[in-house]
């Protein structure tokens, strides 16, 4: 099940010509492909795309309707080879990732798409995962689109103009027979706002039509001397005719007083942010009025030359905001401008930074600066034209702790990496590979597990060249989620790993689903799912790799037999590697799953048991072991204001979910006798109600019992 559903969203998708479409980007981008007679759908999700994927799936029933196809892709790079469909027939195929470990993966399928070029329009729709909030490396997409040569659009987050770049990288792409690529920033990803929604439109061509119609054009079939001819083609045909479209389309805006004799070429993504900025410095309305002349990119890729020039004819000055490094569009205006002997300074990287995410106070500060620099008459106007003055945002970074990322409460990832570690206190440190994942958390405390993490589904992969010499020498352990085995590790990494005879220890953490992206289903999820095949048993995949030393594991909250099966891995004398399968339900989807049911139990007068855990204060030593091989955000500690006792005792909160591993791993570790556990019954049976009233009031009496001798003795 997904992270949320989009049931009730997905309505509105059936609007029509002069209605208000309001909701997130990610909705205004299905209703957009709708609008423009897409023909097929495909994509991975990953943040902060992930939604859009969830949409479609949400709306099969009215993509359905119109004839358009959808499928979750096994990964990236499948879903960019889908849109060979648009190779040979007139069908739009629209298809969606995360940028830019999404890119990396479908790199080889994006360079022989481009190459060849496309008869439809084929639309990539890719979620920039760049800033502070990311989640990964920090690299742009602008990179691929460059390497490929597919033009690459960055809309301004507003909901019509995301709308209207979809319809424009369809049209783009058919004009000049070249993939489009349309980045949607984070905030472009979540915007919510509305915009005048158009009728939808059934595809002209159907995929199952064009299954009836076979079709072959020989000159875009990747294959030497066509290549060559698809390099010419690229330079003397499609980009003259992407440039052409893009002037004659007005794809890029241009705001403000084109006399002004300073000028801003920024990125269409950072337009709201850039007008916040000059409105805080008193030299732009909320609405964007401005006086300084702006050029906003909304195709960043590729850039018209004539264009440019023409905006920077007469200026003195102008100020390039590209957020991310390498600075490329800086580097292709500066070049254009050298050519063409302009003498207009340009600035960019120096008064922005080099790399980071382009906020608000980064925005104040570089505008400040070049106004300064550039054109100091309008800063006094600015900071009359305002009520008072702007102020910094205060810098309080510093000042508070760091937030890594960490498991949620209850996840039965903990066990695992708990008996890891109980291993390597055992038998030494190992050398450990991470992986792409909720598992990689691992590498935090209080696990503090792991060196590398090298991609997707590559975990094991990652440690295919630390082999010992010495069979009675140390192995090592990597580790690889579902999600990412059927992502690309079944071959890249079990494969690997028999095909070499790898004799490491390589634990595939399932969890039902592919949960660090939202709680996608996947090939071995446990739900029926109506559309897709599940319950594939990871097991069989690997046995049928070849690997002939496998433990399935189904509740790794026993961290005694993960420990005790680690041990055994490590010992091993069967040749080649020993897998894990460590299964257990994601606590956060079962959360999702079981408490609607428990509460609607509740409310019917069912009965209904919820496990809760407890510590007993006067039996914890105050060891921590608990703590110290679980982490659990419900698992604390509490001054038990006795005076005798130096160190706090181990307490439970009320967010735990009754999962037991802090009991769990205590008992692995230290014995531990302090945890107890209840139970919380809704609706009791009779003989239930009048068993708690009795021991209730065995309790009472010995509550007051206690308290009465705890006087005397005073």
């Amino acid at each position: 099940m997904a992270e949320r559903s989009f049931a009730k969203e997905v309505k509105k998708l059936k609007m029509g010509a002069g209605e208000t479409f309001r909701g997130e980007g990610i909705l205004a981008v299905t209703k957009a492909l709708l609008e423009n007679g897409v023909g097929y759908v495909g994509g991975y999700q990953g943040s902060p795309i992930s939604h859009l994927m969830d949409v479609l799936a949400d709306a099969q029933e009215i993509l359905g309707e119109l004839g358009v196809h959808f499928e979750a892709s096994a990964n990236e790079a499948t879903a960019t080879a889908m849109l060979a469909a648009s190779v040979h027939y007139p069908i739009r195929g629209a298809v969606t990732f995360k940028s830019t470990v999404g890119t990396n993966v479908a790199s080889d399928a994006l360079a022989n798409l481009a190459s060849g070029g496309v008869t439809g329009g084929a639309l990539i729709i890719v979620g920039e995962d760049y800033g502070e909030g990311s989640s990964i490396m920090q690299e742009r997409t602008h990179a691929f689109a460059m390497k490929s040569q597919v033009w690459l659009l960055d809309p301004r987050p507003n909901l019509p103009s995301i709308v209207k770049a979809v319809g424009d990288g369809f049209e783009l792409s058919e004009a000049s027979n070249t993939p489009v690529m349309l980045q949607m920033r984070i905030r472009s990803c979540h915007v919510y706002g509305q915009f005048t929604a158009s009728n939808n439109r059934p595809p002209s061509m159907t995929v199952s039509e064009a299954l009836e119609n076979p079709r072959r054009d020989l000159t875009r079939i990747v294959l030497p001397p066509a290549t060559y001819l698809h390099e010419e083609e690229k330079l003397t045909r499609r980009w003259p005719a992407a440039e052409r479209f893009i002037l004659e389309r007005g794809i890029n805006e241009r705001f403000g007083d084109p006399a002004s004799r300073i000028g801003i070429i920024l990125q269409g993504g950072m337009y709201n942010t850039l007008i916040r900025a000059l409105n805080r410095l008193g030299l732009a309305s909320i609405y964007g009025d401005t006086q300084i002349d702006m050029l906003c990119l909304n195709a960043v890729y590729p850039l018209v030359e004539g264009q440019i020039l023409d905006f920077c004819e007469g200026k003195d000055a102008v100020l390039i905001v590209e957020e991310g490094q390498p600075n490329f569009i800086e580097q292709a205006i500066g070049h254009m401008l050298y050519k063409a002997g302009a003498r207009v300074t340009l600035q960019g990287k120096g008064m922005l930074p080099m790399g980071g995410e382009y906020n608000g106070q980064v925005l104040v500060d570089a505008l400040g600066l070049f106004l300064e620099t550039h054109a100091p008459e309008l800063l006094p106007v600015a900071k009359q034209a305002v009520n008072e003055p702007a102020t910094p945002i205060p810098d309080i970074s510093a000042k508070l702790p760091s937030r890594p990322p960490g498991f949620c409460t209850g996840c039965p990832e903990r066990p695992i990496f708990a008996a890891t570690k109980l291993v390597q206190e055992e038998l030494g440190p190992h050398h450990i590979s991470s992986d792409i994942g909720c598992h990689l958390f691992s590498i935090m405390p209080p696990f503090d597990i792991g060196a590398t993490t090298m991609g997707y589904g590559l975990g094991p992969a990652s440690a295919a060249a630390l082999r010992n010499k010495d069979p009675k020498g140390k192995r090592s352990i990597s580790f690889v989620g579902d999600g990412g085995f059927w992502h690309n590790g079944l071959t890249s990494s079990i494969g690997n790993a028999v095909f070499n005879k790898n004799d490491g220890v390589i634990v595939i953490v399932d969890n039902f689903y592919s949960s660090a992206t939202g709680g996608q289903d996947i090939l071995s999820s446990r739900a029926d799912n109506p559309t897709k095949t599940t319950q594939n048993p990871i097991i069989d995949a690997v046995k049928g790799m070849g690997v002939n030393w496998v433990r399935q594991i189904d509740r790794t909250y026993d961290v005694t037999l993960m420990r005790d099966t680690m041990k055994e891995a490590l010992a091993s004398d069967t040749e080649g590697p020993k897998v894990i399968i460590a299964s257990s339900e994601c606590m956060l989807n079962k959360q999702r799953r079981e408490k609607p049911l428990l509460a609607r139990a509740a409310k019917d007068g069912k009965r209904v048991v919820k496990p809760r855990f407890g510590v007993d204060e006067d039996i914890c030593t105050g060891d921590h072991a608990c703590m110290r091989l679980s982490g659990c955000p419900s698992l604390s500690v509490k001054d038990t204001g006795d005076p005798l006792r130096d160190d706090p005792v181990a307490s439970i909160d009320q967010s735990c979910v009754g999962c037991g591993n802090c009991g769990e791993v205590a008992d692995a570790a230290v014995l531990c006798p302090s945890f107890w556990q209840a139970e919380l019954v809704s609706n009791p049976t009779r003989g239930e109600s009048r068993l708690a009233r009795f021991a209730q009031r065995i309790i009472t009496r010995l509550q007051a019992r206690r308290e009465a001798r705890r006087i005397v003795f005073q």
